[in-house]
């Protein structure tokens, strides 16, 4: 998937599936706040973290020296959990990176309703048979 930072839904097009429940990362806290609000307001149930290594812990991976990078393609714990990173920095190369080392999405801040909307829809559809967990 690539860079978004905003986008509607195709015409037609319905996303009417489970909540999933989302580890919504940020080390700003009104950033957190409104990102666990639009996502409470389309229907996830969310958990925050204000860093990277809390988040970890959440995970139940923090004493493990976990790499920082992104794939988490080799923890069991982690393999079915998509990966959404969310940023106000819009370079290209970081976000390519992000997209190369295993993220999902990367979503521009700051983010809309109609973001979040597309983003749960996207995720659920590409994760149906897995795991509802969503790691932002």
């Amino acid at each position: 998937m690539d860079a978004s930072g905003s986008g509607d839904f195709p015409e037609g097009m319905v996303c009417d599936v489970e909540e999933p429940h989302v580890l919504a990362v940020d080390d700003n806290l009104v950033d957190r706040k409104i990102v666990e609000k639009l996502l409470k307001n389309s229907s996830c149930k969310v958990t925050t973290a204000e860093n990277g290594l809390r988040a970890l812990e959440y995970l139940g991976l923090g004493d493990n020296n976990q790499s920082s990078s992104v794939n988490n393609n080799e923890s069991s714990v982690m393999k079915d959990v998509p990966v959404v990173i969310m940023s106000s920095e819009n370079v290209p190369t970081r976000i390519n990176k992000c997209l190369e080392e295993g993220a999902q999405m990367f979503m521009l801040k700051p983010l809309k309703h109609s973001d979040v909307k597309k983003l749960r829809c996207q995720l659920l559809q590409s994760s149906v048979g897995t795991s509802s967990n969503i790691l932002v």
